[in-house]
């Protein structure tokens, strides 16, 4: 019986991976898409780095804004170190999600700094902000999409899972104990005779 629940752990995993992902995208897709995401971000850096908000003190801005444009560079830099791993790493749900996560953090920081940006610096600028965060928005739906296929899959697979381990804990509860160990040398002592 030990074989047997030992040959089933081990291949569980091989069975897994030969069964068709049905709603998951292919990890060349992933790749493709956070590679335009990543060139995305690179393409805003530039954009990003025309925001003085440091010179916008002395017209009456917040001087939060230079904390949140601080903020802005490393998010976008953690971002493209995110996108990155899960260009490597597509079917890990954790990379998945810190890169969806900090998508959501920057258009964040890009929102408030773009209200400064039209108020005291450039309307012209904050519409190319705004322009470039429209176009990143399909692949972010297209992150949002696969993390939803990647937790769905987790769950069918912890489901298979469950249900194999139930089944194999109602095949162990059949199988009657082996008899004491002193039990057995007596009956081996009698058989002698």
């Amino acid at each position: 019986m030990f074989k047997l629940i030992s040959a089933i752990l081990v291949f569980f995993p091989v069975l897994l991976a030969q069964k068709p992902n049905a709603g998951v995208s292919p990890e060349w897709d992933i790749r493709q898409d956070m590679t335009a995401l990543a060139a995305q971000i690179r393409q805003l850096q530039p954009m990003v780095d025309k925001i003085k908000p440091e010179t916008w003190i002395s017209q009456g801005a917040p001087s939060a804004y230079v904390k949140q444009m601080v903020s802005l560079q490393n998010g976008m830099q953690y971002l493209l170190g995110s996108s990155e791993k899960l260009a490597k790493e597509p079917e890990r749900l954790t990379a998945a999600l810190d890169a969806y996560f900090r998508i959501q953090y920057v258009e964040t920081l890009i929102d408030s700094l773009r209200a400064g940006v039209r108020k005291y610096q450039s309307p012209d600028l904050a519409e190319i902000l705004n322009g470039l965060m429209t176009a990143s928005s399909n692949n972010k739906e297209k992150l949002r999409a696969h993390i939803v296929d990647l937790a769905s899959l987790r769950e069918q697979e912890m489901s298979v899972m469950d249900q194999e381990a139930q089944r194999c804990r109602g095949m162990l509860s059949r199988i009657p104990p082996n008899p004491p160990a002193s039990d057995k040398r007596k009956s081996h002592k009698s058989e002698l005779k």
